[in-house]
Order: C-alpha cells, then structure tokens, then sequence
C-alpha cells in the first residue's frame, strides 16, 4: 500500500515528521476474509465469492482464538473483510472484541448491506475505517458488480456512514474500462465529503486472473496515477487533508519520484529519501492475510498459496517460519527477483512490485512482474541492448 497523501504532504510542509517503515519489520496488518459468502459476484473479485455458505469456515470462537494469538504477537491492525463481511452474523460481536482488545479495526464492505436499519449497529462498533467499493459511476459499477440498482446501493452506505460519525473511503480498482471515470469519482468523492480515496491497480487473483485481458495498460495507468498525486499535491497547498493511497503495484513509488523530479525538482532529494525508508512491496512481512477457512497467505492475493493454517498452529508460528520457500524469499533484504526486476536502479524503493502477478503468469514468484509500468530507461536498462543481456541477473 502506497499512502501519497503522506508524502506529498510531507514535502509540502518541511516541518512534518518523515513518514518511514519501521526498522525492523513489526508484526502484519492482517486482511482477514471472515466470510467468503456475498451478495455480489464482481468482475475482479479475488475471493470469487457467491451468495452461498462454503464449508470450513472458522467459527467464533476459532476466530477469538485466533484474536487472541495475533495481539500477543503484535498485530497492530485488523482489515475485517469477506466476501462481504456483513453476510457473517457474528460480524459485529466479532468487530466489538476487536475494538475492545485494542486492535485499530477497519471494516471492507460493498456497501450495499448498509442501510438505515443496521447503521447504528455498525457506528456503535466504532470502525476506525470503512473502506466502500465504487468502482466507476453508476453504469460502469452496477456493470462490475453484476447487479443493477449496486452503486445507488453504496452510495447509500457511505453517506449513512459518514453520517453517524465514522471514517468512510472509497476503494476503486482500475482497468482500462472504467480509468475514463476517475475524475468523475473524485468530483464524487469531494461532493460526498469523503475522507479516503484507494485506488488498487488490477492484480491478477481469483476472477481478477480472468480479467487480466481488461487490466489497464501502462499509459492509462500511468496517467491515473499521476491524476492522484496532481489532486494530493493541490490539497497539500491548500492545507487540505484527505487520505490518497494506492495499492497491488509498488511502480507508483518510483513513478512518484520521477513526477517530483519533473514538476518540483527541489524536492525530489528529500523524497527519494523517505521512499527508502518506505521500502516498497511488502507482502509476507508487513501485510497478511487469513482467508475464510483460516488459511494463511502472504498478502490478499495469494489465495493460490497457503502457507498454513491457524487451524493447525498458531499465526505467530506460520508467520515467522522460514522455512517455506515464498516467505524466505519475500523475507530476504535482498528478493531473488529476477528479469527487469533484477536490474532495476529502483529496488530499494519498490522492492520488486507485485510477485503474485510475476508468480500467475510465469509460474515463478520471483519472474519479472508484467504490471510494471516503468521504461526501461526510467528504471536504469539500456533499451538499445538484446533482452536476454538486459534482463540478465
């Protein structure tokens, strides 16, 4: 996850605290798919969920198990999601003991379940976040999403929420269908008062793989991306606060630095600085997930490759285990990556990018990663050189 917000601010006002990743890795902000049932059946939805009950689900008192283990190891933080996590009936009793064992708890919801007769329910909980999906405006998500009537739906479940109180953001996954629409959904967003904007870049997990054929190509995403800093760097002028992160391609790091280099070349020192610090992909170390069955994976969207089960032993087991071959490699200080990955000038900022991508479509984790937007040139490879000399490691 890539915050925007927080380092264009930082350049905007010298005086601000230097936004970095810790030293040494904490224990992951856990993305916890409770449910995997849902009343939608999204285009790019990397769970490929149904409105149906799967098998082997945790149950609740597996799931406060489970609780209990990660704050005794750190986990500072619980993204509750599905499916849509509001099909689980123990959702907000779930919720309750998160808020209560101090976990910062942030709800990920389509929305369309947020409705007058449960809001007070849900904004009694006191979610440090809800992220809503909107991905394009009404046509294009009730499209996405497979139903008709689904934007107006969410739309509903953001303005209930922002009115009793809570944090509320929209997350956007793009792709060269709906990229058109971005500014339109910022109009939205700035309309609607929202706090938070998550724009994530198609990967290829779950329906998503088979959408990879409609998966933004580079200009398109370049320019949206470049959108996104243009309207933080206005806010940060201004003196405005809103939250711009980007997620599932860590390229937007470096295309940053490059966006600084050219419009406020003053800055760009300080920034290539902080962007160190931040350190880029983080998958199976700052970042995990636990699916509905209560598998473990390196991120959300590694569905494909368990690394165990907390049905089995504990996460704080799984999850320091080096052993398995995935989580020593994306462990190391230095990945094995290999390709333009390999050679790039800019490793120690995006750290190889998305190894699920590489990993789908080669079948090697550690392959090149395709959604990489950057120019050879941009990245320090000689584009006059053979492929095979370039893309040496």
């Amino acid at each position: 996850m890539f915050r925007i917000s927080r380092y264009l601010h930082a350049l905007a006002n010298p005086h601000m605290a230097r936004p970095a990743r810790p030293a040494k890795p904490a224990a992951p902000v856990v993305i916890w798919n409770l449910v995997r049932r849902c009343n939608l059946t999204c285009k790019h939805c990397y769970a490929t969920s149904a409105d149906k009950d799967f098998p082997g689900e945790l149950n609740q008192q597996q799931v406060f198990e489970v609780m209990d283990d990660l704050k005794a190891f750190g986990v500072p933080a619980l993204i509750l999601s599905g499916g849509e996590p509001l099909m689980r009936p123990d959702i907000l009793d779930i919720s309750h003991r998160s808020k209560e064992m101090g976990f910062y708890t942030a709800l990920s919801s389509n929305g369309t379940l947020i409705s007058e007769e449960n809001i007070d329910q849900i904004a009694a909980v006191g979610y440090d976040y809800v992220g809503i999906s909107i991905d394009g405006m009404r046509a294009s998500h009730d499209r996405f999403r497979r139903r008709i009537g689904a934007f107006d739906e969410a739309l509903r479940g953001i303005r209930l929420c922002r009115a009793a109180g809570l944090k509320v953001g929209l997350r956007f996954t793009l792709t060269a269908e709906n990229a058109k629409e971005l500014p339109d959904l910022l109009g939205l967003m700035d309309e609607e008062k929202v706090d938070k904007f998550y724009l994530s870049h198609l990967n290829y997990a779950g329906r998503g793989y088979n959408s990879r054929g409609d998966d933004a190509h580079h200009r398109i995403t370049r320019r949206a991306t470049e959108l996104l800093f243009e309207t933080v760097w206005d806010d940060a002028l201004i003196g405005r606060r809103r939250e711009f992160v980007t997620g599932n391609n860590d390229a937007d790091g470096v295309l940053l630095l490059l966006w600084v280099k050219r419009h406020l070349p003053g800055h760009a020192k300080r920034l290539e600085q902080m962007l160190a610090r931040w350190g880029g992909n983080a998958s199976g170390i700052n970042i995990a997930n636990i699916d509905n069955e209560g598998r473990v994976h390196p991120d959300t969207m590694w569905w494909d490759y368990t690394i165990g089960s907390v049905k089995e032993r504990p996460f704080s087991e799984i999850w320091e285990d080096t052993s398995e071959p995935l989580m020593a490699g994306l462990k190391q200080t230095q990945r094995p990556l290999e390709g333009r990955c390999a050679n790039c000038l800019h490793r120690p900022i995006c750290n190889g990018n998305s190894r699920t991508r590489a990993w789908r479509l080669t079948g090697n984790p550690w392959a090149e990663d395709p959604g990489c937007y950057l120019r050879d040139e941009e990245i320090g490879l000689d584009p006059s050189r053979p492929a095979s000399i370039r893309y040496a490691r």
